[in-house]
């Protein structure tokens, strides 16, 4: 019989309290920094910095601005600046300089309303193609943004005429696997999923989970799509396999009744893909594998390809409190490295073991 400790453990290492209600937070990439986005109760805007030393969270940088700070993404930025990119209540989306966070890099009125979720590719040295940020927002509108591009976005996916504007919730790159691929994956408030090709800039694949979608992500942005993971309101998790479209039904999916109450995110291991953590509105934390099926698609009574869903298995789940936790993100040149903020106003620091041998 294994002993329990063969297993990979969630160990909270560093718990920070804050004076603020913290809606991000991000490692900086080549470091051992990571920072907070939120907004102080006067109704400002806040991002800190902090270092992680001799097993501390050590605040280095602290800067206030105007409007709340609800996302970020380092996703588009090259390793030598490191710049983040934030979305804000305002629906403004700001570039800054880590060194010199005072003054954005960037700035433009992104949306009407707030800035949901934010997302980049093309940057840190993964994949291929421009550095692109993509947006979604409360106006219903995802955007697509290249930073070399004042003002205007490269793509503006929104309802048509008479169609009701849906609250965005998410936003996600994938497919990116060569210079002129790469979709949008975006996930609304009454339970739909879209899928834009952006290369074509087509709607091309939409379904409907019945519940308000949280979190959107592929498991990888920068290849030929494989799967793509969706957290819902009602603590569901969708897992689609993204390899195989079939004309009417679409792709397989697995979904799994995973938390008792809302998952709010879903992140995918940088060092292995089919690994991914999903956090919930209880304050837990379930860490999950993914198994393919043995044939990963099939054809059906008309010869026509389509996919065969695989299965999910719990590696590990752990309570760090009683509030939910909105954000978490994956150290990406550590691997186990993690850090998670909640509506308890604690940002953590975890570390999760053995994944190397899962």
């Amino acid at each position: 019989m294994s002993s329990p400790l063969a297993k990979p453990q969630i160990i909270a290492h560093i718990q920070k309290s804050l004076n603020y209600t913290v809606f991000d937070s991000k490692w900086i990439p080549r470091s051992a920094r990571f920072v907070c986005l939120g907004n102080f109760a006067r109704g400002t805007g806040v991002m800190q910095i902090y270092e992680v030393q001799h097993g501390e969270a050590v605040l280095v940088t602290e800067v206030e601005k105007p409007k709340p700070i609800k996302c970020g993404t380092f996703g588009a930025t090259s390793l030598q600046q490191r710049h983040i990119a934030t979305g804000d209540f305002d629906g403004n989306l700001n570039i800054w300089d880590l060194e010199m966070p005072d003054v954005s890099v960037y700035t433009v009125k992104a949306h009407k309303e707030i800035v949901n979720s934010i997302d980049g590719v093309g940057g840190l040295g993964i994949g291929d193609g421009a550095p692109e940020i993509v947006t979604g927002s409360r106006d219903g509108t995802v955007k697509v943004w290249d930073s070399r591009q004042k003002d205007s976005p490269v793509a503006n996916m929104e309802p048509g005429e008479g169609e009701t504007k849906r609250d965005c919730w998410t936003v996600a790159f994938g497919h990116a696997y060569n210079d002129q691929d790469r979709c949008v994956c975006a996930g609304y408030d009454n339970g739909d999923i879209k899928l834009f090709d952006l290369r074509n800039m087509s709607l091309r694949w939409e379904t409907n989970i019945k519940n308000g979608v949280c979190c959107v992500e592929f498991d990888r942005r920068d290849i030929d799509m494989n799967k793509l993971v969706a957290t819902s309101l009602e603590g569901k998790f969708h897992v689609f396999d993204m390899r195989t479209q079939h004309p009417t039904s679409g792709f397989a999916s697995v979904s799994e009744k995973a938390h008792k109450s809302t998952i709010w995110q879903v992140k995918h291991l940088p060092q292995n893909r089919d690994i991914f953590m999903t956090a919930g509105g209880a304050g837990n934390l379930h860490l999950w594998k993914y198994e393919y099926p043995a044939q990963r698609s099939k054809a059906d009574s008309d010869g026509t390809e389509e996919g065969v869903a695989g299965s999910v298995s719990l590696l590990q789940n752990a309570t760090l409190s009683t509030q939910p936790i909105a954000s978490l993100d994956w150290s990406p040149d550590k691997q186990g490295l993690c850090v998670c903020s909640g509506f308890d106003q604690a940002v953590r620091v975890l570390i999760v073991t053995k994944l190397n041998t899962v």
